[in-house]
């Protein structure tokens, strides 16, 4: 009811206007979602803080307010007439004929009543970001959906969204494993594909103990980082096969997931490191510290009392990723051809790092980089925690491979599919039970994880997001394959351009809670939490089984089959795109 709400406001604000045209502002309607239904559908609260001002007591204020917006023809249209409850409080219920009028509006559009922005601005979005010869593992779960899932809303919304992969693909960890390529697979420099180099994290492992253990290659592996800093075309090519090597493998992951990303990682900022130094010079921010280039933080102290540095340039002239960062939002920000035009910047990141980027970011906006109206934003999510509440490990004690949960979820959703087939005495052909498998699967680990609030740890459970009852995607998938199947039944009815007409109270709860979905769309564009769309999309679909439980539709009487039907038909179609927006692919049956 997002345009229902707007239009409201305006009519509050004109009819406060017209009440007390003395009072020069704090006009604010303080409009709202009623908190119970019996309170109609909104409540204004802004007859409240007048009081003071206006030296009028509450329900006074309120009075006046309803006697104007009653002789405004737009609000009776709009409304049935105002209650005055409490100290002065505005309880509103729009008219039954405009909330079907909204019904048959989305009925027949594909965009169900969710407007596209008028203040379209490219947005970037930066999740998963991963790093070079490291394989993908739990942590990179969080990131890379709950990323997805805020660029498939604001692309929705109408915003352009580049959604960038900030790889980690360059530092000083490259010269140790160049150096392992370079001498456990020579010919793979001088023959095209003549070496596959297999796992990589067992490779980076072999370098790394290598590294520890040997003094030797310690040195060589130094001099290499020089070297590939200097673009050495055998160290660049070598480097080049790692990365295309990590590179294939991660996509692997991401077709699986349905994520699309645009590579960029941290080398392709290494030609702008040096602006960053001149222009934190030029806006006289720079200290040179013990030899190093730091700039010191306002109201953010370490444990001696003293202002916390963000260092941008090492003792020996080396940048690090404070500096990479600083460079990624000036390019960001910055306009064609040295830049992304971008008026909001969205980092997917863990909460471990909120004390990095709180610092990049007051770097930048003290510099002058953040242009007027723009947004810099980071977006912490908490760790993925074992049912023993510590984090998320093998019974070994490695960190778990992104790739093995995934396998295991598909396995246990194919384990529990064959066993309700055999239950239900029914026979499907194996490419229907893999693919239902493999949806039901992937749609579980993201669901579990997208309807957590983002900044809080979680436990990772694959019974409880896997069962088919609760706020789960086997849940909401399977009431929607049952409110399609409803629907496929009615046949052309749900389409009918008949006038809708509803009687039952759950008939109108139904209506209400449909008629959200816009502004709930609009609230994850501003807040950026995607657990608000789940938890819409699990009640919506409560809503929805109450009604049809309580309310016959395929044995309604003939003058209310149509409109039972089109709220079938609705309830589906909110359910597929509010699935759709969280990255969850759904079912005709399962």
């Amino acid at each position: 009811m997002l345009s229902l709400s707007q239009s409201l406001d305006a009519q509050l604000r004109a009819a406060m206007q017209r009440a007390f045209p003395e009072a020069d502002a704090g006009l604010d309607p303080q409009l709202a979602p009623a908190s119970k239904p019996e309170f109609g559908d909104f409540q204004a609260n802004g007859a409240l803080p007048l009081a003071k001002p206006l030296k009028q007591a509450p329900r006074q204020i309120a009075s006046a307010i309803v006697e104007q917006l009653q002789a405004d023809p737009a609000f009776t249209d709009l409304c049935l007439e105002p209650q005055i409850a409490g100290p002065g409080f505005i309880n509103l219920t729009i008219r039954p004929e405009r909330l079907a009028a909204e019904v048959s509006a989305r009925l027949g559009d594909e965009r169900l009543g969710v407007p596209a922005v008028s203040n379209a601005a490219p947005v970037v979005v930066d999740f998963s970001s991963p790093n070079i010869a490291k394989e993908m593992h739990v942590g990179h779960l969080r990131s890379t959906i709950i990323g997805d899932s805020l660029a498939r809303v604001l692309e929705f919304r109408g915003h352009p969204v580049l959604r960038l992969n900030h790889v980690g693909d360059w530092g000083t960890q490259f010269g140790m494993l160049i150096t392992h390529l370079k001498q456990v697979a020579p010919e793979a420099l001088d023959t095209a594909d003549a070496v596959d180099l297999g796992d990589l994290v067992a490779f980076y492992r072999e370098a790394k103990k290598r590294f520890d253990d040997d003094e030797a290659f310690q040195s060589t592996s130094r001099d290499e980082v020089v070297k590939l800093q200097g673009g050495d075309p055998v160290s660049l090519k070598a480097w080049g096969l790692l990365c295309a090597q990590s590179r294939r493998e991660f996509q692997k992951i991401y077709d699986r997931l349905d994520i699309r990303l645009s590579e960029r990682g941290e080398s392709f900022y290494n030609p702008f490191l040096p602006a960053v130094i001149d222009g934190l010079k030029a806006a006289e921010l720079l200290v040179t510290d013990d030899g190093a280039q730091c700039v010191f933080l306002e109201g953010m102290q370490g444990k001696d009392s003293k202002p916390l540095p963000v260092i941008v340039q090492k003792s020996d002239g080396g940048f690090n990723y404070a500096t990479t960062d600083l460079a990624a939002i000036r390019y960001r920000f910055g306009v064609a051809p040295e830049g992304d035009g971008a008026r909001r910047v969205v980092y997917v990141t863990d909460a471990g790092q909120a004390n990095h980027f709180a610092g990049v970011f007051q770097v930048a906006e003290r510099a002058g980089w953040i242009p007027d109206g723009a947004r810099l934003e980071h977006v912490p999510f908490g760790l993925v925690q074992g049912e023993d509440g510590k984090k998320l490990k093998t019974r070994a004690g490695d960190t778990v491979r992104l790739r093995d949960l995934l396998d295991e979820a598909v396995e246990r959703a194919e384990t529990d599919l064959r066993s309700r087939l055999k239950e239900e005495e029914r026979s499907e052909s194996e490419e229907f039970i893999q693919h239902v498998a493999g949806t039901v699967g992937l749609a579980a680990v993201k669901y579990a994880d997208l309807s957590q609030n983002r900044i809080t740890n979680y436990q990772f459970s694959f019974d409880r997001m896997l069962a088919l009852q609760g706020n789960t995607a086997p849940y909401l998938l399977y009431a929607l394959v049952r409110i399609a199947g409803i629907a496929r039944k009615g046949g052309d009815l749900a389409g009918t351009n008949a006038q809708l007409q509803f009687s039952e109270p759950q008939e109108w709860a139904l209506v209400r809670e449909l008629l959200k979905f816009d502004a709930v769309i609009a609230e994850v564009e501003e807040e950026l939490l995607p657990n608000r769309l789940c938890s819409y999309t699990f009640e919506l679909s409560q809503v929805f089984n109450r009604f049809y439980d309580q309310v016959p539709v395929l044995k309604a009487d003939p003058e209310a089959l149509a409109s039972r039907l089109a709220l079938c038909r609705l309830t589906a179609d909110t359910l597929r795109l509010g699935l759709g927006l969280l990255g969850i692919a759904t079912l005709d049956r399962m």
